[in-house]
């Protein structure tokens, strides 16, 4: 199972893999107090598209869509995510305040539509 979840919130024993998946250390956070297993800063949103959007709710779909292209150009932080997802729960933690419109929402949708595919 795959899930998103911020990396504020607390760690519970549901999670899993924990991955962050922004390309900035969150805000207010300190690394001694940072609990997860592997930062892939490489997979987020190019820095030219998260400037762009900026959360902003009406670029949501074009971000979406210009952040799965991105996710086709990096297939070697895919596959270590897809590699991990087939082995154990999967939580992919971002630092953004919208729990629907952010980057790791839609890197869940991408590999999970990897996942069923390789299942089919």
């Amino acid at each position: 199972m795959i899930r998103v979840k911020r990396v504020y919130e607390q760690p519970s024993d549901q999670d899993g893999f924990r991955v962050l998946v922004d390309r900035l250390w969150p805000r207010g956070l300190k690394k001694s107090e940072a609990r997860f297993d592997l930062w892939i800063k490489e997979i987020a949103p190019e820095d030219r598209l998260r400037k762009w959007f900026s959360h902003d709710p009406e670029k949501w779909e074009e971000f979406r869509k210009c952040y799965l292209k991105e996710l086709e150009h990096k297939e070697e932080y895919v596959q270590q995510l897809l590699a991990k997802a087939r082995e154990t729960d999967l939580t992919l933690l971002y630092a953004a305040k919208d729990e629907t419109l952010n980057n790791a929402v839609v890197l869940k949708e991408y590999l999970e539509s990897r996942l069923e595919i390789e299942n089919q």
